[in-house]
Order: structure tokens, then sequence, then C-alpha cells
């Protein structure tokens, strides 16, 4: 079973760098950040009505929506900022230094989500080997975007 999840979250993280590239060259193409972030959303956005027309189930009650932390629709946006990110900034320090220096980033402030309990996620505590593989991933940004 976690080797399923595993693989799908792989797979997940090639897909990301791809459509990071491939934001950038929509970029590139239409010439608007803002009309290509415009263009990369609308796709998304029409997939997702796409899937809950055919599973249209589970849906929320009212009480789950009432329970909702106020903060947690904001997600969409912080990816709008990975997006865009992406799609202006690629073309300036290449596809390895962006996704090098996003997945570093991320892991960073994972290990202070999951030490902390931040955001009502289960905590895991930092430790040793969980440092040293925050620096391991320092040390390779830094050699990814200096050569």
């Amino acid at each position: 079973m976690k080797i399923g999840i595993y693989l799908f979250i792989i797979i997940g993280g090639l897909l990301q760098a791809c459509g990071s590239a491939m934001n950038a060259q929509l970029y590139r193409s239409l010439k608007n950040p803002w009309l290509a972030s415009l263009v990369s959303f609308s796709l998304i956005v029409a997939f997702f009505i796409c899937a809950v027309a055919v599973f249209p189930k589970p849906l929320p009650s009212y009480r789950d929506i009432l329970q909702m932390p106020w903060w947690a629709p904001l997600a969409g946006l912080v990816g709008a900022v990975a997006v865009y990110a992406g799609l202006t900034l690629i073309s300036v320090v290449g596809a390895g230094t962006y996704t090098a220096l996003n997945v570093t980033a991320a892991l960073i402030m994972s290990l202070a989500i999951d030490n902390f309990g931040l955001l009502r996620v289960e905590p895991h505590s930092f430790n040793l080997m969980r440092g040293l593989g925050a620096l391991l991933l320092i040390g390779g940004v830094v050699l990814i975007s200096r050569f």
C-alpha cells in the first residue's frame, strides 16, 4: 500500500517539474504572465468540474463546512504563487535551480509544519536525521544553482 502511495507522490513530483516548464512555455507564447496563469488555472478548474460531475460523492455537510478553518480555501492562492513563480522564473534561473529551490524551501517549511503541528497537521518531531536531510538538500541547491 505504501509503495503505491510513494509512487503516486513521485509521479506527482515528476509532473510538477514538467508543469513548471510547460507553464514557462505558456508564458513565453502568451507574453502576459497573468493571462498565462489564467489559462493554466482555467484548465485545472475545468478538469475538477468534470471530476466532481463524474464523482459527486461524498459531499460535505453544512457542519463540515462550518468546522473548516477559514484559511483552508486559501490553498489555491498558495498554488497560484507557485504557478506564477514557475512560469516567470524558470527562463531566468533554469528548471533545475527553480525546482531545487522550490522543493528545498517546501521541505524546510514542511519540517516546521510537522514539528510544530501547524495547520492542524499531526506533529512529527524534528530530529538529527531530518535536519541532516534538509542540510543535504540545501547543499544540493547550492551545487545545482552554481553549476
